[in-house]
């Protein structure tokens, strides 16, 4: 109801312009062209005035009602990411501010020197001081941003810490995949024309590879809280990009190309949805490189928790080498041999003593 109301409200306020646009035009006719134009300078200087506070006030307004409803409130969700939202706010503080102050000069210039009787316009084709004024200060605010930017970029794109968790993480449409290391702490090799070699290896591992043994594949992805971790970026098809709104981080996945950048997560999915009121929340990843039709559902989750509850998830998980040779399974050919030597016992051994 209350947004129909501001529409309805708009919509008054256009009728209202184009009533007096109208009534403009049958003065013009009335007075003569002369009177007409003077009059209609002076209804445009009052409606660019008019136009200045709605248009602030209305820019007021969007942020309180809908300032709550961004990411802002909650804060980064990384270490890193609190630099990325310092630059934000420092450029918003910056190009707000230049903003304000030249479109309320605009405005008030059109009003204040419009013609008048016996009124001149002044020519000023040309200042050096002003002009070098206008080009060097925009130059030094805009330099500064890009190598405050530049030097965040290359700190999350470079070495990772050594203590840093490793995940691979693979796109294609329209899904995400990890891979986890196993106890070597080392990523087998991939090549691309073992896909599907044995059937299921859709990360295309190469299982010649001894260091590939022991790794795990997922679909989510777990991370533990307040260490740093790794992410080593990969595509399968085309060009996608992974996406971390809550830890401020995004990066290209490129087919044949990996990439990798790296962060230090400071909440865990349960104190996040304490500080977002949302019970349900979760930290997602999104794909933010238009990449095919379904693009739009082309969504990861990443649980970061204890490091007491990482471990033991990790403990849980069962390696991709003994789910697609799953007779290489020690737990397997244990529980084998186990039935074998049941097998070959006397019924008499088996049976139950008095």
């Amino acid at each position: 109801m209350k947004d129909l109301f501001v529409v309805a409200i708009v919509v008054m306020i256009f009728i209202i312009i184009f009533q007096i646009a109208k009534a403009s035009e049958y003065v013009s006719v009335l007075k003569g062209e002369e009177k007409s134009r003077k009059q209609n300078n002076k209804i445009n200087g009052f409606l660019l005035i008019c136009f200045l506070v709605l248009g602030l006030t209305g820019a007021w307004y969007c942020n309180e009602l809908y300032f709550g409803k961004t990411l802002f409130p909650q804060g980064s969700a990384s270490v890193e990411g609190e630099k990325i939202d310092l630059m934000l706010y420092i450029t918003f503080g910056v190009t707000g501010t230049v903003f304000i102050i030249t479109q309320v000069l605009l405005f008030w210039f059109a009003f204040k020197y419009q013609e008048k009787e016996g009124k001149k316009a002044f020519y000023f084709p040309h200042n050096t001081k002003l002009e070098l004024l206008w080009t060097t200060v925009p130059a030094i605010f805009l330099t500064v941003l890009v190598v405050f930017g530049l030097k965040y970029w290359f700190k999350m794109t470079g070495d990772a810490p050594k203590n840093a968790v490793v995940v691979e993480i693979t796109g294609h449409q329209f899904a995400w995949d990890m891979r986890y290391p196993g106890k070597d702490g080392k990523l087998g090799k991939k090549n691309f024309k073992l896909y599907n070699q044995p059937s299921g290896n859709t990360l295309a591992v190469d299982f010649e590879d001894p260091e590939s043994w022991d790794d795990l594949h997922t679909t989510d992805m777990h991370l533990p809280v307040g260490r740093p971790v790794k992410l080593v970026i990969n595509a399968m098809d085309v060009i996608h990009d992974v996406g971390l709104s809550h830890f401020r981080m995004k990066m290209d996945a490129v087919p044949g190309i990996p990439t990798t950048m790296w962060f230090t997560p400071k909440y865990t999915t349960e104190e996040m949805k304490v500080r977002t009121g949302n019970p349900n929340f979760v930290y997602e990843i999104s794909c933010d490189q238009m990449c095919g039709k379904g693009h739009f559902s082309m969504r990861g989750v990443i649980v970061v928790e204890s490091e007491a509850d990482y471990n033991k998830w990790l403990a849980s998980q069962k390696p991709e080498y003994f789910t697609l040779f799953p007779n290489k399974d020690p737990e397997k050919q244990n529980q084998a041999t186990d039935s074998a030597s049941i097998a070959n016992k006397p019924i008499a051994q088996l049976m139950p003593s008095n």
